[in-house]
């Protein structure tokens, strides 16, 4: 455990994102026993020029004005700092030199206005922890000089255009220069072991109270009176970007007694596709997060179907946590980050195992079976989580860090 400790945390989305975020979790349990900041990216200047419009970055003007305050405090022992200073939209250039010179200057102008606000709050020998922030968290360390500076990878961003573009080239220097580097999956552990000694897997917290059924008080929707059962099914964004539309028809067209649940909104392949001919496959729409497990308990069989791709190869599912949660038979594509899972999930390699297992889960559930899954899916909190990562701190550093 580490306490009484500063703490800032950078990183890739804004404390006022609409969607979940991994990062604040994570910030929200480090906040329990020391101080943290919180900084946002900084606004660049397409983005300015762009959304304007929206009140969010109406925001960002007036505190880059000085209209506004960009240090906000928002909970006990947690700031939020809005950066002042803008930066430069750079990742389109072509030619590394220019980029790698004014990618520097836009680091210090983000530092700046980090070490004023670290200033104004008196922090002091700080642990800077950088989720996944490669292009400025270049220079970070350096400018900033933190007691101890912990990189937290946590999806393969390098395979995503934008991120590839120079992150091919930057992100493993800044796994080489961290003190540490944090991991969600054993995937990434591996990848990052080859350039830094002090790479660590430290798992995934996950909130999966609303998915507790103790006491049976989740209600299966009545959109399920008329589907006949067994049902397999699966909550979230239907995106051929990650999800294999071929093994789900597969799975349809080969099991015509079976009922496939689709919970979620579809991206254009999943609304031009042949699942929407085929009568034993269900596309139930977008649903409110407050809602996902009434329909989760509807599924005799949670399912994951993803591609094994450059975006999935190293994906942490957070739903594998929710479908275990409510005791679910559970089946999913077997990936390197999935083997953790492996005594609780059925790890599928092809179609035709698909199949198999899922007779296999139909056929073996128990209720002792659903309180194990359960319980796995309880161990994963953020707390448990940020332990891990306070551990892993304190490993890598041990030699030079005596830790109270």
């Amino acid at each position: 455990m580490i306490k009484g400790k500063d703490i800032i945390v950078v990183g890739i989305q804004a404390w006022d994102i609409e969607i979940g975020s991994n990062c604040k979790n994570i910030a929200l349990e480090f906040a329990k026993h020391n101080r943290v900041l919180y900084v946002n990216p900084p606004m660049d200047r397409s983005t300015e020029r762009s959304q304007k419009h929206k009140e969010k970055i109406q925001k960002r003007i007036r505190i880059k004005k000085g209209l506004e305050n960009g240090l906000v405090e928002i909970g006990d022992n947690l700031w939020n700092l809005y950066p002042k200073k803008g930066v430069e939209s750079i990742n389109w250039l072509p030619v590394h030199s220019i980029y790698k010179l004014l990618n520097k200057r836009n680091a210090k102008r983000f530092a700046s206005d980090i070490k004023a606000a670290a200033h104004e709050l008196g922090f002091k020998d700080f642990i800077l922890f950088n989720d996944s922030s490669m292009f400025l968290g270049l220079h970070l360390k350096e400018l900033l000089q933190p007691k101890v500076y912990a990189y937290y990878m946590r999806d393969y961003l390098v395979k995503v255009p934008y991120w590839g573009k120079h992150g091919e080239r930057i992100e493993p220097k800044i796994v080489k220069k961290a003190d540490v580097v944090l991991t969600n999956s054993e995937f990434f552990e591996d990848m990052c072991s080859h350039i830094n000694k002090h790479s660590y897997m430290v798992g995934q917290g996950c909130d999966v109270s609303l998915f507790g059924d103790e006491d049976n008080s989740i209600k299966i929707p009545e959109e399920f009176n008329d589907i006949p059962k067994p049902v397999i099914g699966y909550v979230g964004s239907l995106t051929t970007l990650r999800l294999d539309i071929n093994l789900i028809e597969y799975i349809a067209s080969e099991r015509k007694d079976w009922s496939v649940v689709l919970v979620g909104p579809e991206d254009e392949d999943f609304k031009n596709s042949n699942l929407h001919n085929l009568d034993n496959v269900y596309f139930l729409g977008r649903k409110d997060a407050s809602e996902l497990p009434n329909y989760v308990k509807g599924f005799d069989v949670a399912m994951n179907p993803q591609l094994t791709n450059n975006l999935t190869i190293g994906n942490y599912p957070r739903k594998i946590d929710e479908y275990l949660a409510m005791g679910k038979p559970t089946l999913a594509t077997e990936t390197k980050a999935m083997q953790m899972f492996s005594k609780y999930v059925y790890l599928a390699s092809s179609k035709e195992e698909y199949i198999e297992l899922a007779e296999k889960a139909l056929e073996k559930h128990s209720d002792e079976l659903a309180k194990g899954r359960a319980k796995f899916a309880q161990s994963h909190t953020w707390e448990n989580n940020v332990k891990t990562i306070y551990d892993s701190i304190i490993k890598a550093t041990k030699t030079t860090i005596k830790w109270d």
